[in-house]
């Protein structure tokens, strides 16, 4: 495997590509859009710049791995943030040039099905970033929750340490994006659970290696940008579920199938993002919504005790479908302290 770098940050007044891999929701779903583009200017002083299928619902996989390869390649462009994600980026990927990427790397954002692209990046040795899309936290009705901005800020335009905050309230309940009036006043939020922490009692330090658990899943299976098991050895694993809100079974089967091709038990650590546990097609209650958090929990204990008794686990941080969302660099180091109970990650 190639060492992982970190590409050089924007700076305020840079010119910023923003783009759409996965969905063009952009073209239909204006307001979210437009907000996260007027704070990318005013509160973070960067200049968006859009591409051809910015905007384009429907667009093929050509036409997204084309303005991939014109944001990278273009050297006024000093960072690359995902619009939002989608369900197809897998099909990008044998049409990106990878050389052409190696040789112009930037700093690259997003979650979800950006996890593509992630884990794409990340074969070729360059650091991204799992987080930070226009139309959800740039874009959140009212305003960006503080520990979103302060994580974000840091990723975009700071190098070193950075520790993460427990947040002590969050959401996942939505309201519709054709509204206007969704984007008069903030999301509801309740107490957040801590952090809970399994096999702790030690410190663990290496490069991330994850993302979203359902798009890993499609990786696996069409095995695309995996690579053998012994090469993750010592790495941070990271997984995050979406608003899809898989079944306990489910996260449990995907990582059965991951510690049997060998995968689970060469990560250490193990940071589990809050479970999504709300969305539009399953609307659950506050006593639902607990269970679903709890049992997705006993799902993954029961992967990890039967394939990587040893990995030290940390359980409803704060990454991925979450509200406040932390952003977590992909191939950049983590450092996981058991004994005192912190996370710093190196931007």
């Amino acid at each position: 495997m190639t060492a992982p770098r970190y590409p050089s940050k924007p700076r305020p007044g840079d010119r910023v590509a923003v783009l759409s891999p996965s969905s063009g929701l952009p073209g239909i779903l204006p307001l979210p859009y437009e907000l996260g583009l007027r704070r990318l200017r005013e509160d973070f002083g960067l200049e968006p710049v859009e591409y051809a299928a910015t905007r384009k619902m429907g667009s093929t996989p050509q036409e997204r791995a084309a303005d991939i390869h014109a944001a990278f390649a273009d050297p006024t462009v000093k960072a690359v943030i995902s619009s939002i994600g989608g369900d197809d980026q897998i099909t990008v990927l044998p049409h990106l040039d990878g050389e052409l990427l190696r040789a112009n790397p930037k700093p690259f954002f997003g979650y979800s099905d950006n996890t593509n692209l992630l884990v794409f990046l990340d074969s070729l040795g360059i650091v991204g970033y799992h987080g930070g899309s226009v139309m959800v936290e740039l874009g959140r009705p009212g305003a960006m929750h503080s520990l979103t901005a302060d994580s974000l800020r840091a990723a975009l335009f700071t190098r070193g340490d950075h520790e993460l905050a427990r947040a002590k309230e969050t959401g996942s309940v939505n309201s519709p994006w054709e509204d206007p009036r969704t984007f008069d006043r903030e999301p509801d939020l309740l107490p957040a659970d801590d952090w809970t922490w399994h096999n702790a009692g030690r410190v663990v330090q290496g490069a991330s290696w994850g993302g979203n658990l359902e798009i890993l899943s499609w990786l696996l299976m069409a095995d695309r940008e995996i690579r053998p098991a012994a090469e993750y050895e010592g790495r941070v694993l990271f997984l995050e579920t979406s608003e899809d809100m898989p079944r306990a079974d489910e996260v449990y089967w995907i990582l059965r199938s991951m510690g049997e091709r060998g995968l689970l038990r060469r990560f250490p650590a193990l940071l589990m993002g809050r479970a999504k546990n709300w969305s539009f097609e399953r609307p659950l209650g506050d006593v639902d919504g607990v269970r679903y958090r709890e049992e997705q929990r006993e799902a993954v204990l029961r992967a990890l005790n039967e394939y990587a008794p040893e990995t030290m686990a940390v359980f409803d941080v704060d990454l991925g479908h979450t509200d406040p969302q932390l952003v977590i660099p992909y191939g950049g180091q983590i450092r996981v302290d058991g004994v005192a109970r912190r996370i710093v990650v190196t931007y």
